[in-house]
């Protein structure tokens, strides 16, 4: 079984005015990802939303400025990405969308073996969120595509790291 996992597409990180804007990239990379959404949905695979959800005094903004705070709209998917009832939604406080959260149960409910990853930040959430799937098993691919962050260099060695080192798939 497969499932799509669309990794922070929040208001902080896709808006313009959001607290940790990553650029245009990642707003061109929302048709690509609705396209991909829908068609997960029709073969009936998972579609998965990690939603970072951080509290005020996160240690997180320590390094980045405060973000996606629990409850505010900085930390909502975007409008403009179809969220439909069925899909889960899990929340993070933690660049991995596995540590602390009960994503790793809910794969294996589903049976789920192989992974597909699009949303941001390519060098942050979306490569840790990966070196925890592969050190759990899981075949990981990546859209290249559909995949974005704030700095095109980070984005091209995160690309590199989870295909050399990870073994993931970019596709």
């Amino acid at each position: 079984m497969k499932a799509l996992i669309v990794v922070d597409m929040l208001n902080d990180f896709i808006l313009k005015d959001g607290a940790l804007y990553t650029g245009e990239k990642a707003e061109e990379i929302v048709d690509f990802i609705n396209d991909k959404i829908e068609e997960f949905r029709e073969n009936n695979y998972p579609v998965i939303f990690l939603c970072d959800n951080h509290e005020r005094d996160d240690k997180e903004f320590d390094m980045f400025p405060p973000h996606c705070i629990a409850g505010e709209f900085g930390s909502q998917i975007i409008d403009s990405i179809h969220v439909q009832d069925g899909d889960k939604i899990i929340k993070k406080r933690r660049y991995s969308g596995f540590f602390g959260t009960d994503l790793d149960l809910y794969l294996r409910e589903k049976k789920v073996e192989e992974i597909y990853l699009v949303g941001v930040c390519t060098n942050i959430c979306v490569l840790y969120t990966a070196a925890d799937a592969r050190n759990l098993g899981y075949t990981v691919n990546i859209y290249e595509e559909g995949v974005a962050t704030f700095d095109e260099e980070a984005h091209d060695f995160a690309l590199k790291e989870a295909k050399n080192t990870l073994g993931c798939n970019i596709i």
